[in-house]
């Protein structure tokens, strides 16, 4: 944190928060960087600092690549579409950038071409020929993200090709155990082609004299500079930032076919951005970005992506001639109830899915007063969100003003009195006092302490009322000059409040204004009173969440995304759904065949019946047969590859072999039952049943469902 001296002076600030990836929507999960990045910036605005607030959607990639196939669009006109959605959202959620661009844009490329340049004349760059993963069924090289297999170190399963999220090792692709492509399922083959590489050991005593400051002056928390630490003993690896064709991005300079790898380009996007806005804003550019600046450069990120940050950034920046990062400011995740955001049970909750439901403002609250400045993960618990949304901010800080305005506006025509009594003043004095020390925790990224004293001072204030009681007064007899000077410091304490939580609660606090008829607050306005002055009308500011809202909102969050066909991602998300953690235990579902019973379908007696519950404990989801292939030595199964919408392929044995050929299957939609235990069988594991009907023989038709239907969706 900056010295008390440079807090008082305007600062310079540039901030950014991690690029959203341009192939998938914004979720709550999302929004816990985002909010804590905007109010952190909306503090330093009102403290009077010159601040800009960057970001861009990240654009290239092979998942970006292969959507934008899939959906038949060209990628250009998919990341344009994502962009306007994604602006959108977060406009809704009061994040407000200074610019909000796109890495997939003019400034970026000449930034990200000319970096490659300074690099390779710092003989940081070597090309080498090495063997890489090959999908012989998609006719390309795999990207780490789509290449997935056992961390060579603690042989979790189902790890990316880059890194494992369990122990944090970083590896080739090619040092997994028993590799298979994201994309197909298939065993990948290795070919050689000539990579480009950064050889970031050559950068190790830089990296470390960077990471050396302690204290305020630390570019990193504790947490994160002990997880580099453990990179550095482990040993820095050269860094592969070239990528074959077909590839969307940016060519590498010389080099025609390969192509920047988007870890490259998308931090450059924080550069590109700020270009942008200097363009449209006449800002110097240099001045923030050149060594030596007095411009200070936080970066928001969670802690997902520390090493690509807080190694290759920094290290990027000093070779190629910029200067580095102030602070980098790592979060941690968010669960929902204690638990990984869930499909199931409703809590993997769109930013969308939650602005149809609630107030955006609730959930910045919730998130500040669970925020701090350490890399640790945050709940969002729905009923202590109801219930602290509904007591602090309705029943505490709203209900400050709505105890006091109406006496305001009827006895005293809106006027507030010109003097406060004594009692009045002291209480307003004592909040105002605390002014300095929130300004602190704001400005540390302790929010949560911040939301705790604000919420005392609210307790402080709510206490003066009903001490006060001026609904009692109102009764009383030669009581209008107390009355009046009681409800003008109520007002006042109310508007020392909301110079605090305006950061947090930027739409409430513009309300507030409208109603006191104030121009917009600043910090510097604690130390003033309102007297003398007209205020208008109050108009109701917010109302309590009720429980049908959560109910409503988790039913239509598990409805929306049962039709979501789950979108590859480019780097590690900062959220894992429900069903991603099952499978990274290998808890896979299995197969059975169909029986074959006497008699067609249509003669066949009902079953048993059963109660709803029995039914919806079965997870029926369409899928997409990807392959279908003849088993040696089975006379009666076939093994069917299936897409349902999860970033890997289950493998199924189905009995169906006597009615179809696997020609006839390949291609072909189909219902499966997804939650079944496995079952190891003689020539694998199965993970799923494939819905059938008939008697069985050459009179057996699997279940086609109309080819509207996307793979993942659930049957119901």
């Amino acid at each position: 944190m900056p010295s008390d001296a440079t807090t008082k002076s305007s600062r310079k600030i540039l901030v950014t928060s991690a690029l959203p990836y341009a192939n998938g929507s914004i979720h709550i999960g999302h929004l816990v960087e985002y909010i804590q990045t905007d109010i952190w910036v909306r503090f330093q605005k009102m403290r009077a600092h010159s601040c800009h607030y960057v970001c861009a959607d990240d654009t290239h990639g092979t998942p970006i690549m292969l959507r934008a196939e899939q959906e038949g669009i060209t990628p250009e006109a998919l990341i344009e579409r994502v962009h306007g959605e994604h602006f959108k959202d977060f406009s809704d959620f009061a994040i407000e950038f200074d610019n909000y661009h796109s890495t997939h844009s003019d400034e970026n490329r000449e930034l990200s071409q000319d970096i490659y340049r300074r690099l390779d004349k710092a003989g940081l760059i070597t090309k080498r020929t090495i063997e890489q993963l090959y999908d012989p069924e998609k006719e390309m090289f795999l990207s780490d993200r789509f290449i997935k297999g056992g961390c060579p170190k603690c042989r979790e399963p189902d790890q990316y090709g880059d890194s494992c999220e369990k122990c944090g090792a970083t590896y080739a692709p090619t040092d997994l155990i028993k590799p298979y492509s994201a994309l197909s399922g298939a065993t990948p083959v290795t070919k050689e082609s000539e990579h480009h590489f950064f050889q970031l050991g050559e950068c190790e005593a830089f990296l470390k004299e960077w990471l050396n400051p302690e204290g305020d002056a630390a570019p990193l928390q504790l947490e994160a500079a002990n997880k580099m630490n453990e990179w550095f003993e482990a040993g820095l690896r050269d860094w592969d930032i070239s990528r074959d064709a077909p590839y969307f991005g940016f060519e590498i300079p010389d080099a025609p076919g390969k192509f920047l790898y988007v870890w490259l380009d998308a931090p450059v996007g924080y550069m590109a951005s700020f270009k942008n806005l200097c363009e449209k804003e006449g800002l110097d550019f240099d001045s923030y970005w050149q060594p030596g600046s007095d411009a200070e450069l936080y970066h928001f990120i969670g802690k997902d992506i520390l090493y690509f940050h807080a190694l290759f950034w920094p290290a990027t920046l000093k070779y190629a001639g910029y200067r580095t990062p102030t602070k980098i400011c790592v979060h941690g995740f968010l669960t929902v109830d204690g638990q990984k955001m869930s499909k199931s049970r409703g809590t993997f909750i769109m930013a969308r899915t939650y602005l149809d439901h609630l107030n955006p403002e609730y959930l910045r609250y919730y998130f500040a007063a669970k925020l701090s400045d350490r890399v640790e993960d945050i709940d969002l618990n729905l009923e202590d969100f109801t219930a602290r949304v509904n007591s602090n901010l309705i029943g505490k800080y709203i209900n400050i003003a709505s105890r006091s305005a109406g006496f305001i506006s009827k006895r005293f025509d809106g006027q507030l009195a010109a003097t406060l009594d004594d009692d009045g003043a002291k209480l307003v004095a004592e909040i105002q006092a605390q002014a300095e020390q929130i300004a602190a925790r704001f400005e540390a990224r302790q929010f949560s302490e911040a939301m705790r004293e604000i919420m005392a001072l609210a307790d402080q204030a709510n206490e003066y009322v009903s001490d006060k009681a001026p609904w009692v007064m109102a009764k009383a007899e030669g009581q209008e000059q107390p009355l009046h000077q009681v409800c003008t410091a109520i007002i006042n304490a109310f508007r020392v409040l909301t110079i605090y939580l305006k950061p947090v609660l930027p739409g409430l606090a513009a309300e507030v204004e409208a109603f006191l008829n104030i121009e917009p607050l600043q910090w510097s306005d604690v130390d003033g009173l309102l007297t003398d002055h007209t205020i208008n009308k109050y108009k109701h500011l917010m109302k309590r969440i009720e429980q049908p809202q959560i109910d409503a909102m988790l039913e239509a969050s598990a409805a929306t995304l049962q039709q979501t066909r789950p979108s590859p991602t480019r780097h590690g998300e900062a959220q894992q759904t429900e069903s991603q953690q099952k499978k990274r235990k290998v808890a896979k579902a299995e197969t059975t065949t169909p029986d074959n019973r006497a008699g067609h379908a249509v003669n066949d007696e009902i079953d048993n019946t059963i109660q709803f519950d029995d039914f919806a404990k079965i997870d029926l989801r369409i899928a997409r047969i990807v392959k279908a292939d003849h088993i040696e030595g089975a006379d009666k199964l076939l093994q069917l590859t299936l897409d349902i919408g999860e970033e890997k392929t289950r493998n199924v044995f189905a009995g169906i072999k006597s009615a179809y050929s696997p020609a006839e299957l390949t291609g072909k939609l189909t219902v499966m039952v997804a939650n079944l235990a496995p079952r190891k069988m003689r020539f694998g594991l199965s993970e799923g049943m494939v819905l059938a009907a008939g008697p069985g023989g050459k009179e057996l038709w699997i279940l086609e469902p109309h080819e509207g239907a996307q793979p993942g969706m659930k049957v119901k």
